[in-house]
């Protein structure tokens, strides 16, 4: 990743939308706190995080493989954040995550039997139940087949109108990222050629690559 000023609007559906090797991913992982960036600054709203552990950043990440527990059942795996910090009415949060991504009638089953878009959707309730000011979303739909990716790219939407939460969403897709981004940073070789709303994108492309 070279030089890099981004702007990231809160309680925006953003997308670093590019080819894998482009600097993406890497954008996302120093926001994580994942990796630190030999130089620059990382702020959320005035503070800045550049040197803070992940751990104690306000963001969660939801990635291709979902990280479930798999011996933990679906309710306990989106309650794990919330009982680690020792919070008092957990139950109450995760019922309500579970029903913002329409699960809560499962919410004893293990993730070993649920289908992948299931188990993509106990991944972000986790990740929202925490209240993240940036939830980071690294090519979550990934590994769905296209129908059920359409349908989540809808219900990620959705979600994320319904909470007004920071979503940062990479993809190498540029269909998702038009379905659902308010504004696309298209990243070649680890710089932004272009940033806008998926319209302007469209029908005014400032180089070839984003053509």
């Amino acid at each position: 990743v070279h030089n890099l000023d981004l702007e990231i609007p809160q309680g925006s559906f953003f997308a670093l939308l590019g080819p894998s090797g482009c600097g993406n991913t890497t954008t996302l992982r120093m926001i994580a706190g994942l990796d630190e960036p030999t130089a620059g600054k990382v702020l959320i709203g005035a503070t800045d995080i550049t040197h803070t552990k992940s751990y104690q950043r306000p963001v969660n990440t939801v990635f291709q493989n979902y990280a479930l527990f798999p011996h933990m059942d679906i309710f306990e795996n989106v309650a794990f954040g919330l009982r680690r910090r020792g919070e008092k009415n957990v139950e109450k949060a995760v019922n309500d995550a579970l029903e913002l991504v329409q699960l809560g009638h499962l919410a004893r089953r293990k993730p070993g039997q649920m289908s992948g878009g299931q188990q993509q959707r106990i991944a972000l309730a986790r990740a929202i139940v925490n209240r993240p000011q940036v939830l980071l979303l690294d090519e979550p739909l990934g590994a769905l087949d296209l129908k059920l990716r359409r349908q989540m790219q809808l219900e990620l939407k959705r979600i994320q109108l319904e909470v007004g939460l920071t979503f940062v969403h990479v993809t190498h897709d540029q269909e998702e990222a038009m379905t659902m981004a308010d504004t696309i940073a298209v990243m070649n070789n680890g710089e932004i050629e272009q940033l806008g709303a998926p319209t302007d994108l469209y029908e005014n492309p400032q180089t070839a690559f984003v053509a």
